[in-house]
């Protein structure tokens, strides 16, 4: 396919801006290699491997062409079911100026494009709030701090407020529950027992039925049709709205069945009352009440508290900015009130707040939290630097771009994007209750047309429809699969496996496909020393000068070692110092890093300047001077100049750099490593090669999901020679390499046209990619973004409990199919003895108690033997 002329500056896979040089293929342009290589290798489903540009739009695209619309999110607190996803859709798009609403029940979220002249988002505001839920903009914290959006402190206000508004209406339901309690006192004393005499006159039985034989039940009429009213009033409420709105969208899901019950229920307690009848069944609309609408806060609370133990993952956002005035003074503002032009410093360790170009002097800059390219790159005066990204080296002076944004800004639009049209998967229950519905249906009206034409009087055919409601209807169809989620929720979680979201166990059993980021997931994310061609005291002299460096290669160095100049780990197979090694590393050591920079470790200075002693060395090399440069550090240590970094340092500073050395470099960066010169007195005397460690059990997680028939996809943004140790496993199917962040959504979305994909990611470039999938796993070591956009994470950063997570999958679906068979036990047990006109409140209160005893044990049972 030809490229349009208009959209000619954008890569034809991902849509982003292309670069300086792209890469030209058929008559298509590409961003990188990688988005290339994925382009060929995962054509469209017609087989074609041509892209249309508009198959990924950019992130600020519109499916209007009216540029004035506006794009609004909403978070709404009380979306329990996927009626409610249309229900509020319905309610956003009858607003004047809305064009189109999307909602998802998954994410508790509202995405709507309107037109802010005629409808505001404040006014969106107080229509999505209504019926019960709660709506609240996105990007603001509920102080109603405008600029407060995206800031870890909003998000800590939102889910504060998510927990008052369930609070509320916990108590709201404790309350209605103690209300019922005391109802129920009566049946246990005279009803129960009144109902059990019918069946025999033997003791103290008979004289109950004696005395009630002449029951009034005007007497109890007035105080139990209040009582039973506040509990469905106070404790109903939820169950009776998720109805409701059923019933409006003309959905029949499980709610309506246990409203019917309720309600039915509620309706013959108070003619039979009134009639002077004890076959009262408040005690039904007590106890479904009370089962299904606890059934919906514990699955409330497993969730809240599983998204609770994510509180403390780092925030890639930036609030506030630091801006350069024309006198060289500075001045903190808020991010948002950046203009193009402005001139900000950035100090070394901290986050570049917006995209920009780099002024004065040059950096280091840590770019994986966006890119996912594991190794620190060097910018020089007039490069291009992203916001998100981290200053590892000096400081920057970055001047802000035309559109005054950051790519994380953007990623995190792109991720609500995609999340807002995260549809809830329906449940078996809700599939169920659509089918047994009209079968109840049609008992009601065979029962009260053949009451009807035996000529009996209204009140006997009105309660004998009510009655049928009473007995067919499955209400425990709404309490069943929500409790056994709720405890597969909750189990998982004690497992180091937090799921947001009820349907995560079903998408989990349907994927084909696995997709995994290598660098921080498929690799531990920290940089170690591989091997060192470098004498042991001029590597314990670089080691004490690099604890004063910021650069996560200086944190590597400085740890890894001991007293004895050695590096860590590699004490037996140390190279010699003649500048190569014998034998290459296996492939499974040739990887990179992604590399905290917020844990860059700090040396103590002593008294004299030098540092402190390296642990199990008796006399510590002093250091005497200490200069960090963009791309290394030198100093002098013991009376010796030592530099230590990039080549291209050695060459500024006029050192002699061997070919031999040059060679062996050039080797290291091949092979996806990151080589790192030391030199003395002028001279370089060696190298140390630094990289990241695969996972010591990546090789078992694949080869597990080999085992299970799934797919496995390798997509990163570093080079191919990084990710080389992956393709040598069997159980890989596909590794892309040098994928920007944009290029990873595109080949998901290629292979979700074939399959269930699921994307495993820890870093913030993953986050639009692990929302587009099907299921999103993050890792614990990931960042905020990453697990926002993720259906479930890994708490305990263990990639071994990605396969433990589909183990629990398919335990929890056997359970929750176990459940719904239970569920039904009440209708099983009722329907014959009401056919056999033996029907009494003591025989269904003896149903339904049966009935939630059982699916009580049977969800609280253990999903794994260990």
């Amino acid at each position: 396919m030809a490229h349009d002329p208009e959209t000619a500056d954008q890569c034809a896979l991902c849509g982003e801006q292309l670069p300086d040089r792209a890469v030209d293929r058929v008559g298509d342009t590409f961003c990188s290699d990688g988005c290339r290589h994925v382009a060929r290798e995962l054509p469209l489903p017609d087989g074609s491997a041509s892209v249309d540009v508009e198959e990924t739009p950019p992130v600020d695209a519109r499916s209007s062409s009216d540029d004035d619309l506006e794009r609004t999110f909403f978070r709404i607190d009380g979306m329990y079911a996927a009626t409610c996803e249309a229900f509020l859709e319905a309610v956003a798009e009858s607003r004047d100026g809305v064009v189109e609403a999307t909602a998802s029940y998954v994410t508790e979220a509202v995405r709507v494009d309107h037109d802010p002249d005629r409808c505001s988002a404040a006014d969106l505001e107080d229509a999505l709030t209504t019926t019960g839920y709660t709506a609240y903009r996105r990007d603001q914290a509920d102080t109603g701090d405008e600029d407060a959006g995206g800031t870890r402190r909003a998000r800590e206000m939102s889910g504060l407020r998510k927990r008052r508004s369930e609070d509320t209406l916990e108590i709201r339901y404790i309350v209605g529950v103690v209300f019922g309690t005391f109802l129920l006192v009566p049946y246990v004393t005279v009803f129960y027992p009144v109902h059990l005499a019918a069946f025999s006159d033997w003791g103290m039985l008979g004289l109950y039925g004696e005395t009630f034989a002449d029951f009034d039940g005007f007497l109890f009429l007035p105080l139990s049709f209040v009582v039973t009213g506040v509990v469905l009033y106070l404790a109903g409420m939820p169950l009776l709205r998720g109805a409701y709105i059923s019933l409006r969208l003309r959905r029949v899901n499980t709610h309506v069945l246990a409203a019917w019950t309720i309600v039915s229920a509620y309706v013959y307690g108070t003619l039979a009352l009134a009639l002077g009848r004890t076959d009262v069944y408040y005690d039904l609309t007590i106890v479904v009440a009370a089962l299904v609408v606890g059934a919906i806060f514990h699955e409330s609370t497993c969730k809240r508290r599983a998204s609770e133990r994510l509180t403390d993952l780092t925030a890639s956002q930036v609030a506030e900015a630091r801006v350069y005035e024309a006198d060289g003074s500075t001045r903190t503002v808020p991010v948002d009130d950046l203009e193009a032009g402005d001139r900000i410093l950035v100090r070394a360790g901290e986050r570049i707040p917006v995209d920009g170009v780099l002024r004065e002097d040059g950096c280091t800059v840590d770019e994986a939290v966006v890119t996912g390219e594991s190794l620190p790159v060097p910018k020089a005066p007039g490069d291009p630097v992203i916001g998100g990204a981290v200053v590892t080296g000096d400081a920057a002076v970055v001047e802000v771009g035309a559109d005054a944004t950051s790519t994380i800004a953007r990623l995190t639009e792109r991720v609500w994007d995609l999340q807002s049209v995260d549809h809830g998967v329906g449940r078996r229950a809700d599939a169920l209750a659509t089918r047994i519905a009209p079968a109840v249906v049609g008992a009601i009206l065979v029962v009260g047309i053949a009451q009807y034409a035996t000529g009996s009087a209204w009140t006997t055919v009105t309660m004998a429809t009510l009655l049928t409601v009473v007995v067919a209807s499955p209400w425990a169809l709404a309490f069943a699969p929500q409790l056994s989620v709720a405890e597969s929720i909750r189990e998982a979680g004690e497992r180091g496996i937090v799921v947001f979201d009820e349907t995560v166990f079903e998408r989990l059993r349907a994927v084909d496909t696995v997709v995994f980021d290598k660098t921080g997931t498929l690799t531990a994310g920290a940089m170690t020393i591989h091997e060192a061609t470098v004498p042991d005291d001029l590597l314990e002299a670089a080691g004490a000068l690099e604890r004063r460096g910021s650069h996560p290669a200086a944190t590597a160095i400085a740890a890894a070692v001991d007293g004895d100049g050695t590096a860590v780990g590699d004490t037996n197979d140390r190279a010699t110092t003649d500048g190569g090694t014998d034998e290459e590393p296996p492939a499974d050591e040739r990887a990179d890093t992604e590399a905290t920079t917020e844990e860059v470790a700090t040396g103590e200075t002593t008294e004299d300047g030098g540092t402190g002693a390296t642990a199990g060395t008796e006399t510590a090399p002093t250091v005497e001077a200490f200069h960090s440069h963009a791309t290394g550090v030198s100093g002098v240590v013991d009376g010796g100049e030592i530099l230590v970094g990039h080549p291209d340092l050695f060459r500024e500073r006029g050192w002699e750099l061997e070919d031999r050395l040059e060679q062996r470099v050039d080797h290291v960066r091949e092979r996806g490593q990151l080589p790192v010169v030391v030199g003395r007195d002028g001279t370089a005397a060696g190298v140390v090669v630094l990289g990241d460690e695969p996972r010591p059990n990546w090789e078992a997680t694949v080869s597990s999901l080999e085992d299970d028939g799934v797919s496995v996809v390798v997509l990163t943004g570093d080079e191919a020679s990084a990710a080389a140790f992956c393709e040598a496993h069997s159980g890989v199917d596909h590794v892309f390499a040098g994928v920007s962040p944009a290029g990873k959504t595109a080949a998901i979305g290629r292979l979700r046209a074939s399959g269930t994909v699921a994307m495993v990611g820890d870093g913030t470039n993953d986050a639009p990619a692990l929302a587009d999938a099907d299921l999103g796993i993050s890792l614990g070591g990931g960042t905020a973004l990453a697990a926002d956009a993720a259906d479930l994470a890994i708490v305990d950063d263990d990639l071994a409990a990605v396969e433990d997570a589909f183990t629990l999958a398919r335990a929890a679906r056997d359970r929750t199919r176990q459940s719904l068979g239970l569920a039904l036990g009440y209708n099983v047990v009722l329907v014959p003895v009401a056919l056999a006109g033996l029907l009494n409140p003591l025989f269904v209160a003896v149903a339904a108690g049966l009935t939630a005893t059982l699916v009580g044990l049977n969800a609280t049972r253990p999903l794994l033997d260990s």
